[in-house]
């Protein structure tokens, strides 16, 4: 028998695979429907960052919180929101997680620990320093992710709650999403640090830089950090260097990226390829076991969308519900 070199079961592999597949092939099926023009609103595509998400995420549970943002798709999936709920939700549908009412920008589950995504840069670190502060007085062991990228890490509301969390010694961990680029602008431009860990020394945090594109460097970063918060040790940074395959949003001309930037991140930056030529040449994952998971998605994503597309859109009641004023 093949001894495993991983810090994961063959089935915890497997199950990271699925994972990572479920988002590449959910955003490159809405990177096609958007531009059937049937999709409601803007739309931030995730892929390219899969590790990211799936490596943090497999560390949490539903009573841990995370808050995302514009390009959160991802990160819903790895926390565990329902396929066809978010499918449904992008598409405006009443079936949707949030009835049709958040959108792409704006999909939550709270039964699962999603606290929403968010359509305002950094808006995601003050909330998650709520929720590490109801986790710390609960005594629960839960946590709080914050996700952002490298131009919201520039944003006031991040810095601010960096101190703070340092100050409440919260079990807060902010993730720094750094692709590159903050829409158009590159990070070499915007930001005066060579690493957002310098950032977080000047709170007092300690923080890693990982390659984002690695799926073990960042599951084995975040469990240490993770573990770390959990058994009260406060607050880190997790930067992910990562890429995005898409544009900023749908419909990005990308004409601030060099020629051919896009193609060669696909063919040497694609987490899901280093991942499967890593398990399989270990022997610990066969081709056939990956190829099976492919096409399993494929059809989950198929069913999502005829699905979403047939649902019935909100009704008129639902411009009363779900807000701060009774009616």
């Amino acid at each position: 028998m093949t001894n495993n070199p991983f810090p994961l079961s063959r089935d915890d592999l497997l199950t990271a695979y699925r994972t990572m597949r479920t988002i590449r092939d959910f955003e490159e099926r809405l990177h096609v429907e958007f531009a059937k023009g049937d999709i409601p609103g803007f739309v931030h595509l995730y892929a390219g960052e899969e590790a990211c998400a799936t490596g943090i995420m497999m560390h949490l549970t539903d009573i841990d919180r995370i808050a995302s943002t514009h390009r959160g798709h991802g990160h819903c999936i790895a926390k565990g929101v329902d396929v066809h709920e978010m499918m449904g939700e992008i598409y405006g549908k009443a079936t949707g997680c949030c009835r049709g009412k958040g959108g792409s920008m704006h999909i939550a589950d709270l039964s699962k620990g999603m606290m929403g995504a968010n359509g305002i840069l950094g808006a995601g670190a003050p909330l998650i320093c709520g929720a590490g502060l109801a986790a710390k007085f609960r005594g629960d062991g839960g946590v709080g992710l914050t996700f952002f990228g490298d131009g919201a890490a520039n944003q006031g509301t991040v810095l601010e709650s960096m101190n703070l969390a340092a100050i409440w010694n919260l079990p807060v961990i902010f993730v720094v999403e750094n692709n590159g680029y903050a829409e158009s602008t590159s990070v070499e431009y915007a930001t005066a640090v060579d690493s957002y860990v310098d950032r977080a020394a000047g709170f007092g945090l300690p923080g890693v830089t990982v390659d984002g594109t690695d799926f073990f460097a960042v599951y084995e970063a975040a469990g240490e950090i993770i573990k770390r918060a959990r058994e009260g040790g406060g607050p880190a940074l997790l930067e992910c260097k990562t890429v995005r395959f898409f544009g900023h949003f749908e419909g990005d001309a990308q004409t601030y990226k060099a020629k051919g930037e896009n193609e060669h991140n696909r063919a040497h930056r694609d987490c899901l390829k280093l991942f499967g030529a890593r398990v399989t040449a270990a022997g610990i994952v066969a081709d056939a076991d990956l190829a099976l998971i492919d096409r399993e998605v494929a059809a989950l994503i198929d069913d999502a969308v005829e699905t979403a597309k047939g649902a019935p859109l909100p009704g008129p009641r639902e411009l009363t519900t779900d807000v701060y004023v009774s009616y």
